[in-house]
């Protein structure tokens, strides 16, 4: 990540004496890291614009003609970083929704991707998935630099594109019996999270603050034209039959298998090469922008999925048939994760139908599939699900919406499998934890299931209402 890195200083015309410190601290602690901080002269292009790739720091407060956002060559590959002398908008007391309000609404107003707020104690990152995260020292460290802000400055949030996924509008059956059944554990689900101030909702475009109807269009454009910003997801990933995993006894001469390679994935385990099948996939997920905590799921479920088109993976999104033209819908900014996850479930199922052909996580995908939980929040060691495992505390602090997020979902879930085959554990499913972000929670149990554990206190008012 230090390597790719190409930021940029562009600076406003008037720093404070403690701005300064700090950018000449950021750009030392960069240094150290084998990172160099280009000025403007050098960095911009004849027309004065920063090439794709390149990351703005931006200290200070811009005039509007200034602004680093009118010197992109694109909106989806320059990361924009206003820095502030100033203590972030934000209170000890701060709900989880509101301190997500104040910094999408000063990303909004300044026009940038990340804010970081400069004091005489210390400094902090705020993000648009709501995560904050303070250093105190008055002044960056290299480590610092390194272990948080150079994964977030490297892994954009960017919804999928066009090109990325197929749009099939109008053809999700919802009449099914299966399709009755899930959308019932979805609305048990929600109505357990109900009063949870950790599922962050909604925050819409149309009440933040703009400094004009131009940079509106701006957030809009970058947003794919959502009404607003809602986070966290719940999925149900439909059952799937998996073929065992083919056991590599001779992984060097792997070349020679071309045909058995086609649709199938290479995966070491346990000092074992195994080629796995790469199945189809079909999940069932909330739409982007919905509120999670109040369904409606005529209009609020999705299915999207992954097919095998010329030997390559291809994603879809369907929407409901009937599904009002009112309702906006997008990709999820969490596609490409929900999918990762989708896949590792796959791929963990064909491995331990070979490894341990009396697991019950196979069996268990094939007849009722697997059930997906994000939100932005950690769980208490003693709320996880019997025969789940935990990952990814180690992992570099990415957003959940990044392909690099994604990755470490499905490599992540792959070690999880490993340590409980060698320590002879059961396997249900894992828990993925996302540093300065979030949590997912993947496996056999249902959503409800799932949301009964993560909310003990919802869940004896809500036994008690059921007839």
């Amino acid at each position: 990540m230090c390597k790719r890195l190409r930021p940029v200083l562009y600076p406003a015309p008037a720093l404070s004496p403690r701005l300064e410190r700090f950018c000449c601290a950021l750009a030392d602690a960069m240094l150290a890291l084998g990172i160099a901080v280009r000025s403007e002269e050098q960095a911009a292009g004849n027309d004065g614009r920063f090439a794709p790739g390149t990351v703005i720091l931006a200290p200070g407060f811009f005039p509007d003609n200034l602004l680093a956002i009118n010197r992109v060559t694109t909106l989806y590959n320059n990361i924009i970083v206003g820095i502030y002398d100033e203590a972030p908008p934000l209170t000890p007391n701060s709900l989880p929704q509101e301190r997500l309000d104040a910094i999408v609404g000063r990303l909004a107003r300044d026009m940038v991707h990340i804010l970081i707020f400069v004091t005489d104690h210390s400094w902090s990152i705020c993000t648009m998935n709501g995560g904050v995260v303070t250093f105190n020292t008055p002044l960056p460290l290299p480590e610092d630099v390194r272990n948080t802000l150079v994964p977030k400055l490297t892994a954009q949030v960017v919804p999928p594109r066009g090109e990325d996924i197929d749009m099939e509008l109008g053809t999700m059956e919802c009449r099914t019996t299966e399709f009755e059944s899930v959308a019932q554990d979805f609305l048990e689900c929600s109505a357990l999270w109900g009063s949870n101030a950790c599922l962050l909702t909604h925050t819409s475009t149309e009440g933040l603050e703009y400094r004009s109807n131009f940079y509106k269009r701006i957030v809009a454009r970058y947003l794919d034209q959502r009404s607003g910003m809602s986070y966290g997801f719940f999925a149900r990933q439909l059952p799937i039959s998996v073929q065992p995993a083919i056991i590599l006894e001779e992984p060097e001469a792997m070349d020679e298998h071309g045909e058995m390679m086609a649709g199938m994935v290479r995966v070491s385990v346990q000092g074992q090469t195994l080629l796995v099948p790469v199945p189809q996939l079909r999940v069932i997920t909330t739409r982007s922008g919905c509120k999670k905590n109040h369904l409606e799921t005529k209009n609020d479920l999705l299915e999207i999925g992954l097919v095998q088109r010329n030997g390559r993976g291809r994603a879809y999104l369907k929407t409901p048939m009937g599904c009002p033209p009112e309702v906006i819908v997008k990709p999820s900014f969490d596609t490409l994760t929900i999918l990762a996850h989708a896949l590792g479930n796959a791929l963990t199922a064909s491995i331990l139908m070979t490894l341990r052909p009396e697991a019950r996580f196979p069996r268990h995908l094939a007849s009722f599939g697997a059930s997906m939980t994000h939100w932005h929040d950690y769980p208490e060691s003693g709320l996880l699900p019997e025969g789940y495992h935990r990952h990814g505390e180690e992992n570099p602090p990415v957003a959940c919406s990044t392909p690099q997020s994604a990755a470490y979902s499905m490599l992540g879930k792959i070690a999880a499998l490993e340590i409980a085959l060698e320590e002879g554990k059961s396997y249900r499913g894992d828990v993925h934890v996302e540093p300065n972000h979030g949590t997912n929670i993947v496996g056999i149990l249902s959503l409800a299931e799932t949301a009964r554990l993560m909310n003990p206190a919802r869940t004896p008012e809500l036994l008690h209402e059921e007839p």
